[in-house]
């Protein structure tokens, strides 16, 4: 329901942009199917109200906290506040998604424990070079909607190193968590997941194209499937 919340607002404020982008231009707020007022800015609010109360409720006020959190940094943080004015808006808006990490480990326990401390900061460090792929595979949409993602300031062949870059500093962060208590069946997928993204990522490097950049950003989920399955899959069958 957070999250929910935090994409009706993101495509609420954003529906001028997303009217410049094929991507986004058939989104309900573009089109029309939905009037961006009043009443739906109270429902989305009210979405977030009623989520953030149900996990203090049901789960504790810590899980609750995070669950805003993550709200919060993804529609104000990133979506008002930096994805129109800066390259690295997506840097710091990839505090959302560690704070949905950080949301579910507290559900089970409150106090903060390494390993879900490293997995949030390997949510921190995958988001950059996903939607960097992405918005190289989409550059000249970001452009002509004038959000400055890193491909369209520095263009495909820079931002392909800094991808590059991301990646392998996310793999190494990723394989922390066996040395923490997880077990072979992370280690596994963390270096299966985690080699296909840096090999993918290199070859964007190579050939820094519209194509392979797709090739990328795919296998950015993949990476990030494998890891999360790896981790849960390592709890159930050797806990």
């Amino acid at each position: 329901m957070s999250a929910a919340s935090a994409g009706a607002f993101n495509q609420f404020i954003e529906r001028d942009l997303d009217a410049r982008m094929n991507r986004t231009k058939n989104r309900p707020f573009v089109t029309g199917k939905y009037q961006a007022d009043g009443w739906w800015l109270f429902t989305i609010v009210g979405l977030l109200v009623v989520s953030v109360g149900a996990a203090a409720m049901a789960l504790n006020v810590v899980a609750a906290f995070y669950v805003f959190a993550g709200a919060f940094v993804y529609g104000v943080v990133y979506t008002v506040w930096l994805k129109r004015r800066t390259w690295m808006n997506i840097v710091i808006g990839g505090l959302s998604g560690s704070f949905a990490v950080l949301a579910g480990a507290a559900a089970v326990d409150p106090g903060l424990s390494p390993v879900p401390v490293v997995l949030a900061l390997v949510l921190f460090l995958w988001t950059p070079p996903h939607f960097w792929a992405l918005a190289a595979m989409l550059r000249e949409d970001y452009a002509k909607a004038g959000v400055p993602m890193l491909p369209v300031v520095v263009g495909n062949p820079a931002a392909a190193w800094v991808i590059l870059a991301h990646t392998v500093a996310l793999v190494a962060v990723s394989i922390v968590p066996f040395f923490l208590g997880l077990g072979w069946l992370y280690l596994v997928a963390a270096l299966l997941g985690g080699g296909v993204f840096i090999l993918r990522s290199l070859q964007f490097v190579i050939e820094p194209t519209r194509d392979v950049a797709r090739v990328a950003f795919r296998a950015s989920l993949i990476q990030l499937c494998l890891l999360l399955i790896g981790a849960v899959g390592d709890r159930w069958l050797f806990a």
